[in-house]
């Protein structure tokens, strides 16, 4: 089994040294010149996905990205440690230069601030203490800002740190340049919230530079450990997996790495210790609590022939389990492996925003040369002009307007995680926003799937246990929940049933075999027709079963011999949550291949507000493609597995899944946990990431829309921009992981 479809799986790069989404580009567009590749990096994830490459040229893509001038290696799922050991040395590095620069520049500034308002106070060479107290500041804490922008220049580029050290470098450089040439300042000056200051205290800009370093530096600390914060909350998926096993060889239990478990090892489970992989239970019976994988409240009691999960915990028993599946093929690592895919996908409104910053910010250079002109022309002094010009520099820096998009998505994507709801992409979440109509297949989904004969009729002259001994007979070699329960009711009266040849099964119509000589034919009345049994005499010994049951009915030699009427079982909790739906704005619509009647009398039991009955497997996208003809935005749930075609013609598709099965889904959205409830709260969880997507792109914008006037007016002093454009990034950082607190609602 495979994760991914495609021929050739698309390679996955750890990339490190991208310092905003700017940087993020430069490697996008460096992996996007070789001929045949499609190349994705996302600055949050640190993640570049590579499709039309291969394994065999990864170095190809190492190299380009190596000329960059950032950093790379091939991404392994077994290596987390090494990216999260990458993050945590950056945050040490980050930590480390605040607390320097912090500990400098509260001296500086008193010094310079007291002494520029304060003539009287200033002594011989206070200015070169002053710029003896910045230079640590501007060098070495500020270094990450400057190596960023020397690589840059060297590749002919800028990026949101071009923007900082620029504005750094500008005004530590201009004080040097005055005390050295003996520039003073030009009158007095005046400071908002001060009004008047004496001659020279607008000549000295260390008090900026320092200010402007400590503010970035700041930001960025905390962006970057909220990032990790971010990235945890999926973390903490995949550190479910257990790191040892107890296997059971030849009577004796040895505890052993995970690692070598295979298929059809027996492994113990005692209580309290987590299910290394996925498997049978064949001795023994616990509650199973699987609330950390799929949301699930309460433990579930699991006895022998029960399947089991990899991660989940037995609470209060001991288990003797056959393995079904290992490593990456469990439930949990593919949950794991496809919400880690969602997190490093870009959002088609990303594209527009990385586009914005790739000509924003040389833009932004040139505004703030052209506002330091137009200041000097206007007859102020270039001190003044200058000032003006480096807050224009730093207010406009985009920074808030990269983490905007990519941040929200994964904390939302890892919180759905984390409550059994996984989201495959950002499609999923824009279309969410948009979805009008629920449609709701209902075996498997609504029901249980689990079908039993519930009445039996027959035409005068063949006995009940005749009737099932013929239908079982054919049906025991299929695996369709009809045949299940056909087969289930006739071993409760007949020991064994006879061998079936030429067994024939039509999807969505009946099924057909040989046994004892006879052709015997199963399915509709209309399926029974096509293959020329005479149903029309007989029907009248047939009672007309319950309008909740689905009938079957059963031909032998080309003559009707009898019915079955079987039934499904709503599933819990399924009212509440097609009233959540509905309580959404939503219409929600029962799509099924029973009869009208029986539709209906569901519908109305579970409140649904329209019925498309008799539709085949076959004609069910066709169903959805004629609501979305009359406007309507669908969004399909199905089981996944006769559903593949409306999932993938619904605008959004939710697959009700449980096994191992979860990568090969026709979804956009997969719902492990069984409680129907997980449907409106992946619909609400999409929709509150779209809208936390939406307010950080609209504070992200307004902010440098209503910023950049200001500070080009000279209403700005430099050290406030400074500590804006930093709060900015944090703000929209912390608003992303207001979606951790998401609850469940039923």
């Amino acid at each position: 089994m495979t994760l991914a479809p495609d021929v050739v799986e698309p390679l996955q790069l750890d990339v490190s040294g991208m310092t905003c989404a700017a940087c993020a580009g430069r490697v996008e567009r460096a992996l996007n010149k070789i001929e045949g590749v499609t190349a994705s990096v996302n600055y949050a994830t640190e993640r570049a996905i590579v499709s039309g490459l291969g394994a065999a040229r990864a170095s190809e893509a190492l190299e380009r990205v190596e000329k960059a001038g950032y950093g790379a290696r091939i991404h392994d799922d077994a290596d987390d440690a090494w990216s999260k050991r990458a993050t945590e040395v950056r945050i040490t590095s980050l930590r480390r230069r605040l607390i320097l620069a912090a500990v400098l520049t509260v001296p500086l500034m008193d010094l310079t601030i007291v002494l520029a308002l304060v003539p009287e106070w200033r002594f011989p060479g206070w200015e070169w203490l002053c710029v003896a107290l910045a230079v640590p500041i501007v060098t070495w804490a500020a270094w990450p800002f400057h190596k960023a922008t020397l690589r840059n220049l060297r590749h002919g580029d800028v990026s949101m740190d071009t923007l900082v050290s620029l504005g750094i470098a500008a005004s530590f450089g201009w004080s040097v340049v005055t005390l050295l040439l003996g520039i003073e300042g030009s009158g007095a000056g005046y400071w908002l919230g001060i009004g008047a200051t004496p001659e020279g205290a607008n000549a000295i800009y260390l008090d900026v530079a320092a200010g402007m370093t400590t503010f970035q530096l700041a930001g960025r600390y905390f962006e970057t450990r909220s990032r990790r914060k971010a990235g945890d909350v999926l973390g903490a998926l995949s550190e479910l997996a257990a790191t040892h096993v107890r296997i059971q060889r030849d009577g004796t239990e040895e505890i052993r790495p995970a690692t070598e478990l295979r298929v059809d090892d027996v492994f113990v489970v005692l209580p309290g210790e987590t299910l290394p992989a996925d498997g049978t239970i064949i001795v023994g019976s616990a509650d199973i609590d699987a609330s950390m994988l799929t949301g699930e409240p309460l433990p579930v009691t699991a006895s022998s022939g029960d399947a089991v999960i990899g991660g989940t915990i037995s609470t209060n028993g001991r288990l003797e389990v056959r393995t079904s599946s290992v490593g990456a093929h469990t439930q949990l690592a593919q949950m794991t492996a496809l919400a880690e895919q969602a997190q490093a996908r870009k959002a088609r409104v990303q594209t527009l925003v990385d586009r914005v910053t790739r000509y924003f910010v040389p833009g932004v250079i040139v505004l703030a040369i052209l506002v330091t002109t137009g200041w000097m022309l206007a007859g102020r002094s270039f001190e003044e002009a200058f000032g003006i010009g480096i807050s224009t520099l730093i207010i406009a820096c985009p920074c808030a307007l990269g983490l905007a998009t990519p941040t929200a998505l994964m904390v939302g994507i890892g919180r759905g995680a984390s409550l059994g709801i996984l989201v495959k992409g950002q499609d999923a979440l824009e279309a969410s926003g948009t979805i009008t109509t629920v449609v709701l297949d209902k075996t498997g989904t609504l029901t249980t799937g689990e079908m039993t004969v519930r009445s039996i009729a027959t035409v005068p002259g063949v006995a009940e246990h005749e009737l099932l001994r013929v239908a079982a007979s054919v049906e025991q070699g299929s695996e369709h929940l009809i045949a299940r329960a056909i087969v289930a009711a006739a071993k409760q009266q007949i020991a064994d049933l006879d061998p079936v040849r030429d067994f024939i099964a039509v999807p969505g119509r009946g099924a057909s075999g040989t046994v004892a000589g006879d052709t015997v034919h199963i399915g509709s009345l209309a399926y029974l027709d096509e293959q020329g049994v005479s149903t029309g005499a007989a029907r009248v010994y047939l009672t007309e079963a319950d309008a909740t049951e689905s009938t079957v009915f059963v031909s032998q030699a080309g003559r009707l011999i009898g019915r079955f009427g079987l039934a499904d079982t709503i599933k819990p909790n399924a009212r509440a949550a097609i009233q959540a739906l509905q309580q959404q704005g939503l219409t929600t619509v029962l799509l099924t291949g029973d009869s009208r009647t029986a539709a209906e009398e569901i519908a109305d039991t579970l409140g649904i507000d329209r019925v498309s009955a008799e539709v085949l497997p076959a004609e069910k996208g066709d169903a959805i493609r004629e609501l979305q003809a009359a406007g309507e935005r669908v969004a399909m749930v199905g089981d996944g597995i006769n559903d593949a075609v409306a999932l993938a013609a619904a605008d959004l598709g939710l697959a009700v899944v449980s096994g191992s099965d979860i990568a090969l889904k026709s979804a956009d959205v997969i719902l492990v946990r069984e409680d129907l409830a997980v449907i409106p709260e992946a619909i609400e969880l999409s929709r509150r990431t779209l809208r936390t997507i939406r307010v950080n792109l609209g504070w992200a914008f307004g902010y440098n829309l209503a910023a950049i006037p200001i500070a080009a007016a000279g209403l700005l002093n430099p050290l406030i921009a400074a500590g804006a454009m930093a709060l900015s990034s944090v703000l929209v950082v912390f608003n992303s992981l207001r979606l951790q607190n998401y609850r469940r609602r039923i």
